[in-house]
């Protein structure tokens, strides 16, 4: 059977297969049934990444994906506009949920850049093998695989250290990784530590409580033979501050601690695949510094337990069939402890969640088969049940100052907050190869998702309380609805790729989808108030709600070799574009829709040297939500230089300058700059990007 390109599952929706991962070029993707995609491990042809904590950014240069501002290591996918929760994310397999108000501990700020060996994005039109409970996508994550000692090599050791740092926040992140092994066991270990001070705009100020820490280390014991790998991985994270300055709270520490067994088996009939993880996360927020006072302590601590058992049978008549099972338990209790003498935060204990539970459990069957050279498909189905419920809560006091959340806490506790979600996914996918030169694709997809606990369950009426769920970085506050429906999207996708034949020397993509998603998850308005009671400062109370909306696109990509030359070296143009919308289909836009933007660059590669200038261009955005009150961003252009040098065999040194002209900027998925109006006032402002910055980095193997 001639397996489908892995481009089949991830055009669709994003016009891009074959750079659909940062650090990956066209040559290093593999293909279903294994919805892979390798990473490279040479540090000279990961040069185009700037030094950074935050796994989000590794995927920032694919056309339509973008990072909504967070924390420094702690940013949120967005693709297609779609973004989040709405977007599967998976570490090694393990589904991990946001335990925090504002989703400060996102998933993937559970690895570290330095950690990643693979990452994979399909977008919109998923396989129901590899993703549920989304409706934008799946992120899926890897660490380093196991190694073991080739034939005739009694005991294999290897290492790598890696050092990079960048001007612009004093920021320096360092790791290593280091796995001793025989032809059997396996036994490493990888470890990194990131930190920043506040970064500073274009025009040279500092963007107040911006600064983070973050520190990660995990070992993983694997065994192999005749055909089977048994892998366990373990580790924790440790992350004392991070600074938010588009959140009304800091993050004053998060702790994790993880396992994860996995099991992969070759049999007579096919393959096996299993998964049994777990995820224990204490969050608190809070304020740490003095760019940014107050006192408010809110803990929570998040549960994440569950399965995934796949089988892959091959067929007769080229075609192979894959159905699995996986269930994902997620427990959540959020606090906000009791500030003594303060007469509104106490004398109670503020239960937010109580004991909230979220239980997913979901059967799928997919059917790929290769009909002749020219025509493969893909049908899958997924059922998924979703269960969630919460437990009584409580308001810091009953007094007059807490009368409204005194007054929400009993209307939600005389409510039925016991809810079941079931939850159909269907995918239909088909790719036409006519000749060497051209491929065509045609998709579509229904997606759900439930959900999730602080969209139903967050009850606080008072403006202080429903500032303190917020993940939009809008400055604006909200308030759960526990009658929300699961979001349903149908999208539509075509693909047209022409390639030379090796589908690398050049190609040129483009990619137009649509989706139309039935009770979106959206806001109704309550009314107004002034952020930290600054009346030249104007803001939304909210509400969660269902609404009808569409989302809709276009996606390019290319690649066009200039010049191939002894003396020059290779250099191509190469680039991107996209383009998205999206509207509510009673009125108004839907937030952080980006606007059209292009990435084009000039790559070489010669010798030892591999170079790149490069320009992002991002349009005015004046399309923005109105009941957030989205602030309009101007346009600008952004250039980046870089260079990585292979100093031997095990050495590569990088170096680099982002944003070359100093760029005065706020980016569209920035958010607002809510710690610079807590300490300047005026008017809420959209959060200033990065300034200029020299990046430099090596990396050692040993």
């Amino acid at each position: 059977m001639k397996p489908l390109n892995y481009s089949f599952s991830i055009a669709f929706a994003m016009g891009l297969s074959s750079t659909a991962v940062a650090q990956v070029s066209a040559d290093a993707i593999n293909t279903l049934p294994e919805i892979k995609v390798s990473a490279k491990k040479n540090a000279a042809e990961n040069y185009r990444i700037a030094p950074t904590g935050d796994t989000a950014q590794l995927l920032k240069n694919i056309p339509g994906y973008n990072v909504a501002a967070g924390g420094g290591v702690s940013g949120l996918p967005v693709m297609n506009g779609f973004a989040d929760d709405r977007l599967k994310i998976r570490i090694d397999g393990r589904e991990i949920t946001s335990a925090c108000a504002n989703h400060m501990n996102a998933p993937l700020s559970y690895i570290d850049p330095k950690q990643v060996q693979k990452i994979a994005l399909i977008a919109g039109i998923t396989p129901v093998s590899v993703g549920g409970d989304s409706i934008g996508g799946t992120i899926e994550v890897e660490s380093a695989a196991p190694i073991f000692a080739s034939a005739g090599e009694s005991l294999h050791s290897e290492g790598t250290f890696a050092l990079s740092g960048r001007s612009i926040d004093n920021g320096i992140s360092t790791s290593l990784s280091a796995t001793v092994a025989n032809d059997s066991l396996s036994l490493s270990y990888s470890g990194s530590h990131s930190r920043s001070d506040s970064y500073k705009s274009g025009n040279g100020d500092k963007v107040l409580g911006s600064m983070y820490e973050s520190n990660n280390q995990a070992v993983t014991l694997s065994a192999k033979g005749e055909g089977q790998q048994v892998t366990l991985r373990a580790g924790e994270q440790r992350i004392p501050y991070q600074g938010f300055p588009n959140e009304y709270m800091d993050m004053t520490g998060n702790h994790a601690a993880f396992a994860n067994l996995s099991y992969a088996g070759q049999f007579a009939w096919g393959k096996l695949d299993a998964k049994l993880y777990w995820q224990d996360t204490k969050h608190e927020m809070g304020f740490f510094s003095s760019e940014r006072i107050g006192e408010m302590p809110m803990n929570t601590r998040g549960r994440d337990l569950g399965y995934s058992i796949k089988a892959e049978i091959p067929l007769q008549s080229s075609s192979t069939l894959r159905i699995g099972n996986e269930y994902h338990i997620f427990r959540l209790d959020d606090f906000w402890p009791a500030i003594p003498g303060s007469m509104m935060m106490g004398p109670q204990t503020y239960i937010n969640i109580n004991d909230g539970k979220r239980d997913r459990l979901a059967f799928f069957g997919e059917l790929e088969t290769q009909a002749n050279d020219q025509w493969s498909t893909l049908f899958g189905l997924r059922n998924e049940v979703v269960k969630m419920n919460t437990g009584d809560v409580q308001p810091y006091a009953f007094n007059m100052m807490n009368a409204k959340d005194a007054a929400a806490a009993a209307a939600f506790n005389s409510r039925n907050r016991n809810k079941r979600d079931n939850n159909l996914d269907l995918t239909a996918l088909a790719r036409f190869e006519p000749n060497k030169f051209s491929t065509y694709e045609f998709g579509y997809a229904r997606k759900t998702r439930s959900p999730n606990l602080y969209e139903r369950y967050s009850w606080g009426r008072g403006t202080m309380s429903m500032t303190m769920t917020n993940w939009f970085g809008d400055g604006n506050g909200y308030v759960g609805n526990i009658d929300l429906k699961p979001e349903t999207a149908n999208t539509l996708g075509i693909t047209a790729d022409w390639h030379a034949e090796d589908k690398t020397t050049w190609y040129f993509r483009v990619n137009p989808y649509y989706s139309d998603v039935k009770n979106y998850i959206d806001t109704d308005l309550i009314g107004p108030f002034n952020p930290y009671m600054i009346m030249s400062a104007n803001a939304n109370l909210l509400q969660f709600a269902n609404h009808d909306a569409r989302l809709y696109g276009i996606n390019f990509s290319w690649k066009l070799p200039l010049l191939k030359n002894a003396g020059w070296g290779d250099i191509d143009f190469t680039g991107n574009a996209s383009l998205t919308r999206g509207k509510r289909k009673d009125g108004g836009n839907l937030y952080h829709m980006m606007p059209f933007n292009a990435l084009i660059a000039i790559e070489q590669a010669k010798g030892r040297w591999n170079n790149v200038l490069e320009g992002k261009i991002v349009t005015r955005k004046n399309r923005v939500d109105d009941q957030r009150l989205e602030p309009a961003t101007a346009g600008y252009a952004l250039f980046n230089l870089r260079t990585a040098y292979q100093l031997g065999k095990d050495t590569t040194i990088t170096a680099g300058v982002s944003n070359l002209f100093d760029k005065t900027y706020a980016d569209p998925l920035g958010g607002v700059y809510l710690s610079g109006l807590q300490a300047n006032g005026g008017e809420l402002q959209a959060l200033p990007g990065y300034g200029r910055s020299l990046d430099v980095g090596i990396s050692i193997k040993f």
